[in-house]
C-alpha cells in the first residue's frame, strides 16, 4: 500500500526532499519516496508500506534511475522481511519490475543474500530483516560515495579532453540526485564543472515521451543555479551543426561486457551525432551498472513502455483526459512504438566513467580491467588522477 503526502520544510536537503528514506513509525517500517511523476509542480512523497507498492512505484516511474532503483530494490527486500512478506517472492517481483536496469536486480540480490546469510547462521526473522536493512543502507552509502568519485573522474576527463574550460555539455534524460544516493552520475560531473567555474552551458534534452530532462534535470539545474538551456530532442542536431556542443554526458541503465550501453531512448542518436561532429560522447555510471553476464548489446532486454506515454502528454499541471491519464496528442486508436531505452555500441562511446576511473577506448578488456580496479579499491578515497590509455584508472 502507498500513501502520498506533501513534505514540509523539515528533513529537506539542499537539493530538496530526500529521494528515498527508510522510516519506522509506530505502525511499522515504510520506505518513503519522492514521487518524481509530480515534479516539478510539487514535491510529494509516496509512503510505501509493502513490496507491491514499491513495485508499482518502480513501474510508474515514481522512482527511477538505475542507481536509485538498486537502492530501492534493496530497501524493498528489507521491507518485505520486516513486514513478514515472503522475501523470495518479493525479491522476484521487485527485480522484474524494470528489466533493463541491472542495478535493480543487483540491489535486490544484495539485500536478499544478507537476509539468507543471517538465517543460515541461525538468526531470527527479526535479525535477518535487520541484516537486509543493513545491506540496503550500505548500498545507499556506497552509491553516494561512488557519485562523488565519478564527479571527480568525469571532470578530470573533461578537462583533459577539453583544455581551457568553458565546457558546453549536452545531456539527456535525468542523471542527478533524483537517480542516486548522492548527486548523480552524468549530472554530477556537470555540477562539478559548474562548481569549478568551468561550465559554460548545460544543454538539456527535454527527453520525450515523459520529459525527464525538462521536468527533472531542469528542476535540479535550476536549484543549483547552473546555466542551462532546454531544447526539444530533435533540435540537438542543429546544436552540433552550429558547433555549440563540446561534450555529451549521459548515464546508463546497463553496460554489457563488450561496452554496449543501454540508456534512455534517444541516447544512441546523440552518439551518432557526436561521432559525426567529432564531439566526445561520455557515459557516467557506477560499477553496479556493468553487467559482465550480458555479453553484448543485442543481449540486452529493452523494456517496452505503454503506447499512451507517446500518444498522450502527462504533466502534473495538465488535466487527465486520455486513457493513460494525460492529454491526447494523437488520433484515438493510434499505435505507438515506445521503447524505454536504446543501445549505443562501444565504438561510439569515447569513455565510460565509473567510481574506479575511466575506460577509454571502450573495449571488453578495458572494462574488465576497470571493474577489477573498482573491486580492489575501497570506496571513500579520492578520485584518481587522469591519464591516457586503455582502462584509465
Amino acid at each position: 500500500m502507498a500513501d502520498q503526502y506533501a513534505q514540509s520544510g523539515e528533513d529537506k536537503q539542499a537539493t530538496g526532499t530526500p529521494v528515498i528514506r527508510w522510516e519506522e513509525p509506530p505502525e511499522g517500517p515504510v520506505v518513503v519516496l519522492l514521487d518524481q511523476t509530480r515534479l516539478p509542480a510539487e514535491e510529494v512523497e509516496l509512503v510505501c508500506t509493502d513490496p507491491p507498492a514499491l513495485v508499482e512505484a518502480i513501474g510508474s516511474l515514481a522512482v527511477r534511475g538505475a542507481p536509485l532503483l538498486g537502492i530501492t530494490g534493496a530497501y524493498g527486500v528489507a521491507l518485505a522481511a520486516a513486514r513478514g512478506f515472503d522475501v523470495a517472492d518479493a525479491a522476484n517481483a521487485l527485480a522484474g519490475a524494470r528489466p533493463t536496469a541491472v542495478n535493480l536486480s543487483v540491489g535486490v540480490l544484495r539485500a536478499q543474500e544478507a537476509h539468507r546469510a543471517a538465517l543460515a547462521r541461525g538468526g531470527t526473522s527479526g535479525q535477518a530483516a535487520q541484516a537486509a536493512l543493513a545491506a540496503a543502507r550500505t548500498l545507499h552509502r556506497e552509491d553516494a560515495e561512488a557519485s562523488a568519485r565519478m564527479a571527480g573522474h568525469g571532470l578530470a576527463l573533461l578537462d583533459e579532453l577539453l583544455p581551457g574550460g568553458g565546457h558546453r555539455i549536452l545531456t539527456h534524460c535525468n542523471t542527478g540526485a533524483l537517480v542516486s544516493g548522492g548527486e548523480g552520475t552524468a549530472f554530477a560531473v556537470a555540477l562539478a564543472a559548474h562548481r569549478a567555474g568551468r561550465l559554460r552551458r548545460l544543454w538539456v534534452d527535454e527527453t520525450r515521451p515523459l520529459l525527464q530532462g525538462a521536468r527533472l534535470t531542469g528542476w535540479e539545474a535550476a536549484r543549483h543555479g547552473m546555466p542551462y538551456t532546454l531544447l526539444a530532442d530533435n533540435a540537438a542536431g542543429s546544436l552540433f551543426a552550429a558547433g555549440e556542443v563540446d561534450a555529451v554526458l549521459v548515464g546508463a541503465d546497463r553496460i554489457a561486457a563488450d561496452g554496449s550501453v543501454a540508456n534512455k531512448v534517444g541516447s544512441y542518436p546523440l552518439a551518432v551525432l557526436a561521432r559525426y561532429h567529432h564531439v566526445p560522447f561520455i557515459v557516467v555510471a557506477p560499477a553496479t551498472t556493468m553487467d559482465p553476464d550480458t555479453p553484448d548489446g543485442a543481449s540486452i532486454e529493452v523494456e517496452q513502455r505503454p503506447g499512451y506515454e507517446v500518444t498522450e502528454i502527462s504533466t502534473p499541471q495538465a488535466p487527465a483526459l486520455g486513457a493513460g491519464g494525460g492529454v491526447p496528442v494523437a488520433p484515438l486508436g493510434a499505435q505507438a512504438y515506445n521503447p524505454a531505452f536504446d543501445v549505443t555500441p562501444p565504438e561510439l562511446v569515447t569513455a565510460i566513467v565509473t567510481e574506479g576511473g575511466a575506460a577509454s577506448p571502450v573495449t571488453a578488456g578495458s572494462l574488465a580491467e576497470l571493474c577489477a580496479g573498482t573491486r580492489r579499491e575501497p570506496l571513500g578515497q579520492g578520485p584518481a588522477s587522469g591519464g591516457g590509455g586503455e582502462g584509465r584508472q
